[in-house]
């Protein structure tokens, strides 16, 4: 299992939503299918065939608990990434 494959089960499993590192989440959303779009300190992702847009913003290094909370009930609607992300 990858480093990805890895992160995506940690968001799954809601134990550590405040150590999500904010880089690496970008990266996993990208590794899905998302595109991105920078605006300030805000990161826009968008998917077709997703109807969110998800809006993340860093806190310091690391995601916020609620955003990684979004994109949970969003990998899990959509089912993002059930085949290999790595």
């Amino acid at each position: 299992m990858g480093k990805y494959s890895k992160l995506r089960e940690k968001i799954l499993s809601g134990v550590s939503d405040s150590n999500i590192d904010f880089s690496d989440l970008c990266k996993l959303l990208l590794r899905l299918g998302f595109s991105s779009r920078i605006k300030g300190d805000h990161h826009i992702f968008t998917r077709d065939g997703v109807t969110e847009i998800i809006n993340l913003q860093p806190k310091e290094n690391k995601a916020k608990p609620y955003q990684v909370k979004q994109i949970r009930g969003i990998i899990v609607k959509y089912r993002c990434g059930e085949t290999d992300v790595d």
